[in-house]
């Protein structure tokens, strides 16, 4: 703490030492003051950071964040939940749905069903008299009918012939059958589809539909209907994926970020932290762009550089010291960073002003 003098005391200094106070009471004015400058900036920095908006916030919903591998945590320890027969998942005393309306709907793309609401001949002449009346145009309105999702059990008929004479003589000849969606399961495409879309669209976890489709009287378990989306993405949509990376190595500019995500029943304590690594085409390639997502436990290195094997152009990523490792191990990559992420410090600088 600097000393503090009297009146008395600054009268008997000299010239000179009068001199040297004050100029180092100007130099520590001047450290206080870059302090408090400091201070403020940060003071600012954190109350926008806590109190005001942050466009780049991830909203989590409906939980749908923690639980994108409900599939993976469901089947899990679920190898011994057996298919469901047809018996098993019809239901017993099917209920009926509600239909409801809209209006102002623009109703013209759908189907239309003509109800007449006419008046019978003996009610005309009960309030009018014989031929005391004259039929008017129409009064005509629209309403709109909801059909909600509806089962139909598919029995497949199989024609079995025998040969009972000649050359194929008890040999047996079969109707053609379409292949099963999975073998021996009851599960078809169109099933399969609107789990799909309801988990993965519409964001409806999967113990949700199964309370659904119990509602209505269909009983498939959650496990079940894991079980059929893991085996469909990997018999059926890995494929896929892997076509569109290679057409996204077709691309000489790429893009590639990863945000934390929390799963349940990896193997690791509650709360751990795992990512989601993205990947897709650059900006400019708007006629056919390339998005691809690649679940990993951790941030290391490694999980870029084996994604970008092969790969040869430009890089945009932020400022994230694993993206800029690739370069040294990937021959061919250039890495580069994006000026969005460069523009928040300029923007936390004036947020801050």
């Amino acid at each position: 703490m600097a000393k503090k003098y009297t009146p008395d005391e600054l009268n008997g200094l000299s010239r000179q030492e009068l001199i040297f106070l004050a100029i180092s009471m100007q130099d520590q004015l001047e450290q206080l003051n870059a302090n408090m400058e400091r201070l403020i900036e940060q003071i600012s920095i954190a109350n926008q950071q806590r109190f005001g908006r942050h466009s780049e916030r991830l909203d989590v919903i409906d939980g749908q964040l923690d639980l994108f591998n409900e599939a993976e945590a469901l089947s899990e320890g679920a190898g011994n939940v057996p298919e469901p027969s047809i018996d098993e998942a019809l239901p017993q005393h099917p209920k009926r749905k509600k239909k409801t309306g809209t209006r102002d709907a623009d109703l013209s793309g759908l189907p239309e069903e003509s109800i007449i609401h006419s008046v019978p001949e003996e009610k005309l002449i009960e309030h009018f008299g014989e031929g005391c009346y004259r039929k008017l145009p129409d009064e005509s309105y629209k309403r709109l009918r909801y059909t909600p999702a509806s089962w139909t059990v598919e029995l497949h008929t199989v024609e079995v012939y025998v040969g009972t004479d000649g050359l194929r003589q008890d040999e047996f000849l079969r109707g053609d059958r379409p292949k099963d969606l999975l073998r021996n399961s009851i599960v078809t495409p169109s099933l399969e589809a609107a789990i799909l879309n309801g988990k993965y669209v519409n964001s409806i976890p999967l113990y949700r539909m199964e309370q659904e489709f119990q509602r209505n009287g269909v009983y498939i378990s959650r496990q079940n209907m894991a079980n059929w989306t893991i085996l469909c993405a990997e018999r059926y949509l890995k494929p896929v994926y892997d076509r569109l990376k290679e057409e996204f190595f077709r691309y000489h500019v790429t893009q590639a970020d990863e945000t934390p995500v929390e799963v349940i029943n990896d193997g690791r304590s509650a709360g751990s932290t795992s990512y989601m690594w993205v990947h897709r085409s650059g900006e400019y390639y708007k006629d056919r762009p390339v998005v691809l997502y690649e679940y990993q436990k951790t941030r290391h290195h490694k999980h870029p550089e084996e994604f970008y094997k092969g790969f040869k152009g430009i890089l945009v990523t932020d400022g994230l010291a694993q993206y800029h490792l690739l370069e040294d191990h990937l021959e061919g990559l250039t890495n580069a960073n994006c000026w969005a992420h460069a523009r928040r410090d300029f923007s936390d600088a004036i947020k801050a002003i």
